[in-house]
């Protein structure tokens, strides 16, 4: 039986643990609004319509790229902290598998919408899974549908490391899917994307899973040294992905059209909001990298980290949102 002096010390601990589980299921519901109530936001008043349920497609995607980050994240993460000498053998407890089986999920729900011809499903009957070999899109759908649970068996296995081969089958199969070979340069297009979308999943994965350590570790010399070395990596990450979304934005918007479209087409708006939101992140993650480097305690920096990591989360979903949304148009 706990004596009182123990129950008392523990409480602080188990409410400090609920409120963090109430704040993260909120940030995940605020975040599942954006593809779901963006659309309409974002189309009202450009003249373009939408393909039918853009916004349940917007947010299977932002699950599908949620699950990627997660993973990817904390293989890049756990390669980090493996690195550092003298660092502590505890980690967090992993959540790959169930990311994976959250990408399984999304994968075969978008799998199923491609089957019945980019519409929403009414009936089953309405699906015609073998009508997937049929066409590049649906090969690509079955691809991720097949590689999410394997990279869950893997996640489980003895060697966790081997889920990275299927998470780049489904990076690439997202990058093929989002580049069709009706379109001028489909290989530049598809490589800009891959490269794009693994340093956002590294940098939206890996982050949350370097403070998840740090609290495992209780800060110290071996925390900020983890924090430092992440800081230094994801200056690389963003330093990619900036060179590798504006190249991606000229392709699809020629320069002179850039500005005026960012405001008047439903892609530009959203592109607009995620690059404000980017800019958010990019504040913060200095902000942290500062007071790293002012006190040296990790801790002291968790606070601006934990709030980079929200604003991840509603990049993660206005990109799957961005997928949903008519491309740009090509003016001449």
């Amino acid at each position: 039986m706990s004596s009182p002096r123990t129950a008392s010390a523990a409480s602080p601990d188990a409410r400090a643990g609920v409120r963090r589980g109430v704040a993260v299921l909120v940030l995940v519901l605020l975040a599942a609004l954006i593809p779901l109530l963006g659309p309409g936001a974002a189309l009202h008043g450009t003249g373009e319509a939408a393909a039918p349920g853009a916004g349940g497609t917007g947010l299977l995607r932002a699950v599908l790229f949620a699950a990627l980050s997660v993973s990817l994240g904390e293989l890049f993460a756990g390669r980090l902290a493996a690195g550092l000498p003298g660092a502590p053998g505890e980690r967090p407890f992993s959540w790959a598998p169930l990311a994976n089986t959250a990408g399984c999920l999304a994968a075969l729900t978008l799998a199923s919408v491609v089957a019945t011809g980019n519409l929403v499903p009414r009936d089953l009957g309405q699906i015609d899974l073998g009508g997937l070999y049929a066409s590049r899109d649906g090969r690509l759908a079955l691809l991720e549908v097949n590689a999410f649970p394997l990279a869950a068996l893997c996640a489980r296995s003895r060697r966790p490391g081997l889920q990275l081969w299927p998470l780049a089958a489904v990076l690439i199969a997202e990058a093929l899917r989002a580049h069709p070979s009706a379109e001028h340069g489909p290989l530049t297009g598809s490589l800009l994307t891959l490269t794009h979308l693994t340093c956002a999943a590294l940098w939206a994965g890996g982050l949350p899973y370097t403070l998840r350590t740090l609290r495992v570790w209780r800060g110290g010399a071996a925390g900020a040294a983890l924090l430092g070395r992440y800081a230094r990596v994801a200056a690389v990450l963003l330093a990619v992905l900036t060179a590798t979304g504006v190249w991606s934005t000229l392709r699809r918007m020629p320069p002179g059209t850039v500005l005026d479209q960012l405001t008047t087409t439903a892609y530009g708006r959203t592109l607009l909001a995620k690059v404000l939101l980017v800019a958010a992140v990019a504040v913060l993650a200095l902000w942290a990298r500062v007071r790293l480097g002012r006190g040296g305690d990790p801790l002291a920096a968790a606070a601006p980290a934990r709030a980079e990591v929200a604003v991840l989360g509603a990049v993660v979903a206005v990109s799957g949102l961005l997928t949903a949304l008519p491309l740009p148009i090509r003016w001449s």
